[in-house]
């Protein structure tokens, strides 16, 4: 049997490619922002998420692909470090609600620079049609994934 060659695959290219990105950015969101990748991830989620009431735990956690005792962990030591804060839901005893305090709105702001930097060196090379089209392509890619797509 043939092995196929997994450096041309898409499933494999855009794992390996968001695999080395993800490092770059956490390797720098680190030493210039103080925080984790998926800290910077969590905070984001909060600034930009859904608008309305602040999310949950629960829904950071599905939203994020990460585990509730993952968030619960990484919520604790970012509350105990002053980033966010966490109170009681107001519609569900259950749940606890995520927001942030200023030291993490400023934080998002170098973070999302460390991510502009990042892209930057991605992209290297890439005129600026380039780079429009493979936005577009990986946006349809996206929705397809969603189910908004073409089906086959």
């Amino acid at each position: 049997m043939k092995k196929p060659d997994l450096s041309k695959r898409f499933g494999f290219l855009v794992n390996e490619v968001g695999r080395l990105y993800g490092r770059q950015f956490d390797q720098l969101s680190r030493i210039e922002v103080g925080l984790s990748r998926a800290q910077c991830r969590l905070i984001g989620h909060v600034a930009y998420g859904p608008v309305g009431q602040p999310p949950t735990q629960a829904e950071i956690a599905q939203d994020l692909d990460l585990t509730p005792m993952a968030v619960a962990t990484m919520v604790d030591r970012m509350e105990a470090a002053g980033w966010i804060t966490r109170t009681p839901s107001a519609t569900d005893r259950r749940a606890n609600v995520i927001a942030l305090q200023p030291q993490a709105e400023a934080a998002l702001d170098k973070a999302i620079a460390v991510g502009d930097r990042v892209q930057e060196s991605a992209l290297a090379g890439f005129s600026a049609d380039e780079r429009r089209q493979l936005t577009a392509m990986l946006q349809r890619v996206l929705a397809n994934l969603h189910g908004q797509g073409a089906q086959p």
